[in-house]
């Protein structure tokens, strides 16, 4: 037996899920109970410190740090290397 739930969600929030729906064909309700599946399973099952929230607020300067690390990266290590090479 179904039941229903009632949420409010964003404005964007409810754009991307019609975006989705019209691109895929797919019923909200089965794409809205597909993602809660799967975001609950994984609160479930992996430890906290694993999930990343959709969205991170940082601060003004942690920005400026941000960018200035992505405008000039370091090389990669020689362990990171080989983790990509060979998955460890």
């Amino acid at each position: 037996m179904d039941t229903q739930i009632s949420a409010f969600v964003s404005e964007e929030t409810k754009k991307l899920l019609e975006e989705q729906t019209r691109a895929t064909g797919v019923k909200k309700g089965f794409l809205i109970e597909q993602a809660l599946r799967h975001h609950l399973e994984a609160l479930r099952t992996l430890p906290a410190e694993v999930i990343v929230p959709p969205r991170l607020v940082i601060s003004a300067a942690s920005g400026q740090q941000l960018r200035a690390r992505l405008q000039k990266p370091k090389p990669p290590t020689p362990a990171l290397k080989k983790l990509m090479k060979d998955g460890g």
